[in-house]
């Protein structure tokens, strides 16, 4: 396409994928989000990201990477120079790159990396943010069913009957920049937000429109058998004990008291977009790193190395810019976060300089029935004596005061935290550990993930398909040659390779040659073709 395409990635922080009204949840109140998958977009209901915690993930689609390619599974290592991202590439191809500062991507202590991939970053905290929760001792003293619940409920108002976060405060930039441009460069715009992620708390007036009568059944902890030791070991540091099933749910409304106002801060930035006459030729996308337990299980927050739908399924919505088909509506055709990166750099009509994994959605967008993949995956968890991604001290001191430390203290038992690989397919799902047991969920009968069918003879055939499909995908994907080729002497072994039998009249070119990088084959046909012709 001639005239590229501007590319909005709206990335809220913990979404899960059944927060969506027009994916099913009685409760949720997104009509902006609704109305733009029927109409204009189309939205992916069985998207899944390739780590159920956001660095690993933001590298991973960044790059159209597997985590485990290049390592990326912990919270603490972060891409590298060398590893380029979507937002770099499209910086180098001529694009205006806005992003905000929130860095779940690029080594921070490495100068110059992180700006590397934008052309202007917007740093928050220029703006006043609202009070916090009416009752700000909600949490209580040690031992409250609170205490480590990361629920901290209705939240306080202004004057102007607001409650400015940082995220409004990151969208009124955004919404700057879209209608004040800086030249006429096409403009790829990254927005990382922090909601929904927990504390669960939310202002009016979405504290109180969603109606906790229409909630969806809540999955239990009691009706599990044989699920990950991780959950079991989470739920016994968090000591939640005590929640009733009215706590329950009045932390499930928050939560989706704030995916409600996430619905109407994207749509703010897609009216700008119509305000500066640009949104027809602009490809959105939609989707988040992670979901979130949200009281599934008994658990809230997420976990590292546990798959459950809950944490995996992500919302991912597009919009194709103008000059491509697009059916609207949901496609229930199996996705993963990886295929954002060739879907993106398709769009922009920009080479990626790297070998990447993802398959370009623009076939899904012209028809929702199209197939993508037989399987999606995704991954985490850690060698036994490996850094405990960055989920506990590096001392080994624990702080129990942190709202984290149920699961920091879950993660140090080395089987519980064990890697583990997910693979699903639209009816089963196989989980694979280096420690501790296998797991093996059949979905048309169980959707909820709750019966380990591990050990059942009926589907030893089954989970033979799967784990041999999963073999051949680990060694697809296990590794990527750089694009850039390296030679096999340096510049001095080159000289004495080759000096000896080049004529003195072609020594000062041969010379520039080595100099230049020319390897031993290029050389060799270079003499030989002149020392012909003389």
């Amino acid at each position: 396409m001639s005239n590229r395409p501007n590319i909005l990635i709206f990335n809220p922080d913990e979404m899960r994928g059944d927060v969506l009204a027009h994916l099913g949840n009685p409760a949720s109140i997104t009509p902006n989000l609704d109305r733009f998958a029927a109409e204009e977009a189309v939205s992916f209901s069985n998207a899944y990201c390739q780590n159920p915690v956001c660095v690993p993930s933001r590298c991973s689609f960044l790059t159209g990477l597997y985590p485990h390619t290049r390592g990326h599974r912990t919270m603490r290592y972060l891409l590298h120079p060398g590893e380029d991202t979507v937002l770099k590439e499209l910086k180098e191809a001529g694009y205006y790159v806005w992003m905000n500062s929130r860095n779940d991507f690029a080594a921070g202590q490495i100068d110059g990396w992180m700006e590397s991939h934008a052309s202007e970053t917007y740093y928050g905290g220029q703006k006043k943010h609202g009070p916090g929760p009416l009752n700000p001792a909600i949490r209580g003293e040690p031992g409250s069913k609170y205490y480590y619940s990361h629920f901290k409920g209705q939240l306080g108002v202004s004057e102007d009957g607001k409650n400015y976060n940082g995220d409004d405060e990151v969208v009124d930039a955004a919404i700057d920049r879209i209608l004040h441009p800086v030249d006429d460069r096409p403009l790829c715009m990254f927005m990382g937000l922090s909601w929904p992620h927990v504390p669960y708390g939310v202002e009016e007036p979405y504290f109180s429109a969603i109606d906790r009568k229409k909630l969806p059944r809540r999955i239990r902890a009691d009706e599990c058998q044989g699920t990950p030791k991780l959950l079991a070991l989470i739920k016994k540091y968090a000591a939640m004990d005590e929640f009733t099933e009215e706590d329950w749910d009045e932390l499930r409304a928050v939560y989706l008291g704030m995916c409600m106002k996430v619905d109407e801060q994207f749509q703010r930035v897609v009216d700008a977009l119509k305000q500066a006459g640009i949104y027809d030729n602009t490809a959105i996308f939609f989707f988040s790193d992670h979901g979130d337990f949200a009281g599934d299980y008994d658990l809230v927050e997420k976990s590292q190395n546990t798959f459950e739908d809950c944490l995996t399924r992500v919302p991912l919505l597009i919009k194709p810019p103008k000059g491509y088909d697009v059916d609207p509506g949901v496609s229930d055709s199996l996705t993963e976060l990886i295929d954002f990166y060739a879907t993106a750099m398709e769009f922009a009509g920009v080479t990626p300089n790297h070998t990447h994994f993802g398959k370009s959605l623009i076939p899904v967008l012209k028809d929702r029935s199209t197939p993508n993949r037989e399987y999606v995956y995704s991954e985490g968890g850690r060698q036994p004596d490996e850094i405990l991604c960055d989920e506990f001290h590096a001392d080994g001191t624990s702080y129990p005061e942190i709202e984290y430390w149920p699961k920091k203290m879950a993660q140090t038992d080395h089987e519980a935290h064990a890697k583990g690989i997910m693979m699903r397919d639209h009816h089963y799902k196989y989980v694979s550990r280096t420690l501790g047991r296998d797991e093996f969920y059949d979905l048309d009968k169980n959707p909820e993930e709750t019966v380990n069918l591990i050990d059942d003879p009926e589907y030893a055939d089954r989970i033979n398909k799967m784990q041999i499909g999963m073999l051949k995908w680990l060694q697809a994907t296990d590794d990527i040659v750089p694009f850039t080729q390296d030679g096999r002497m340096t510049v001095g072994m080159a000289r004495t390779r080759v000096m000896p039998m080049v004529p003195d009249y072609l020594k000062d070119d041969v010379e520039q040659k080595i100099k230049a990088g020319a390897n031993i084959g290029e050389l060799m046909m270079y003499i030989r073709k002149k020392t012909r012709k003389e």
